[in-house]
């Protein structure tokens, strides 16, 4: 990970929360069967296939909060479903201004307090993310699912969804979802202990298709970034993913979700279909980064230092994992000398 992206990490984390919202499945012909409304019979794992779709395919517009630790942020959100195209506009309420603006596969991302950000770098996070469209994840496999039972969030009438982690290498999940469209109005992530590492919630919210074309239209003054998202290789190999290095363990059920473009197999994400980490090699260039782990709610960065070719190399771990499993992850990855040779001198 180089200085700058460290930098950035921040403002990158702050808006992870809404870019899955972006980033989610466009599932449009499951959708079309699946309008009426739910039967009292559905199961967790019923409810949570119609919250795959129900992210691009319903239209609303509201505000939610997202709190990690003591940090809590606000984001206004409008979202449709417009002429066969995904259209949304995200605003930030507080914390500096700035807005994401997505129509079918164009996004645009303008932050006036902070210039510099590579959407190429950004890796989806959240339920049912860009990485696995064509597909629902076994997420039964790695987590036991439960229907709690009815609630009412934003005054719409939801359905409490537990995902309780089988193994101590993940975070539990608790998802409402609202009634009538399967959409995900509240979630929690939750440690072993059952704290609540993790939370997002609309605080207002109307469900509805009359939403102003102007809504969905870039407001803010400021440098605008610009990404036409791809269609990621569900199919492709992990390991052909990776330049020079391997990664010889991570958590069962994590597949190979993301590869940044610009990379140049130095960056891997991978998800279980909930929850996402990416992992970063680079040889260290002039400004030594502290090692060891932080997290903020349940965000991890762990840092760890090797040796290859006689050069040093960063191995940066970065996402919804507990930090003793970032550490086994980061602790696994293997870096070929001869590979890491020219990769260092193809970065002078």
């Amino acid at each position: 990970m180089n200085v700058s992206l460290k930098g950035e990490l921040a403002t990158v984390r702050k808006l992870m929360l809404a870019l899955w919202v972006l980033f989610a499945p466009a599932m449009a012909a499951y959708a079309e069967n699946n309008q009426a409304a739910a039967p009292s019979s559905m199961t967790a794992m019923d409810w949570l296939e119609r919250l795959g779709p129900a992210l691009n395919m319903t239209s609303y517009e509201g505000v939610f909060v997202y709190a990690r630790g003591d940090q809590v942020h606000s984001m206004h959100i409008a979202h449709r479903y417009h002429n066969g195209q995904v259209e949304e506009r995200l605003v930030m309420q507080d914390g500096g201004s700035g807005e994401i603006v997505r129509k079918g596969m164009d996004v645009v991302c303008v932050l006036p307090d902070q210039g510099r950000i590579r959407l190429d770098e950004v890796i989806p996070s959240g339920p049912f993310a860009e990485a696995f469209t064509s597909q629902l994840m076994p997420v039964g496999q790695w987590y036991q699912p439960a229907l709690l039972g009815a609630d009412r969030v934003a005054g719409y009438d939801v359905v409490a969804v537990d995902l309780t982690a089988k193994d101590n290498h993940r975070y539990s999940h608790r998802l409402w979802i609202e009634k009538e469209t399967g959409l995900l109005v509240k979630s929690h992530v939750r440690d072993v202990d059952e704290t609540v590492l993790e939370h997002f919630q609309y605080t207002s919210l109307e469900i509805t298709e009359d939403i102003a074309d102007e809504k969905f239209e870039v407001q803010t003054e400021g440098r605008e970034i610009t990404r036409r998202l791809g269609t990621p290789e569900l199919q492709q190999s992990s390991v052909g993913r990776m330049t020079g290095w391997t990664l010889n363990w991570r958590p069962d059920g994590y597949m190979a979700a993301a590869t940044p473009s610009s990379s140049n197999g130095k960056a891997v994400a991978f998800s279980d279909g909930l929850a996402t980490f990416s992992v970063f090699v680079e040889p260290v260039k002039g400004v030594k980064m502290p090692t060891g782990a932080s997290r903020v709610g349940a965000s991890t960065v762990y840092i760890h230092e090797v040796s290859a070719a006689e050069r040093p190399f960063l191995i940066v771990v970065v996402g919804e994992i507990p930090p003793a499993t970032a550490r086994k992850v980061a602790h696994s990855v293997s870096i070929d000398d001869a590979l890491a040779q020219g990769w260092v001198a193809s970065d002078h």
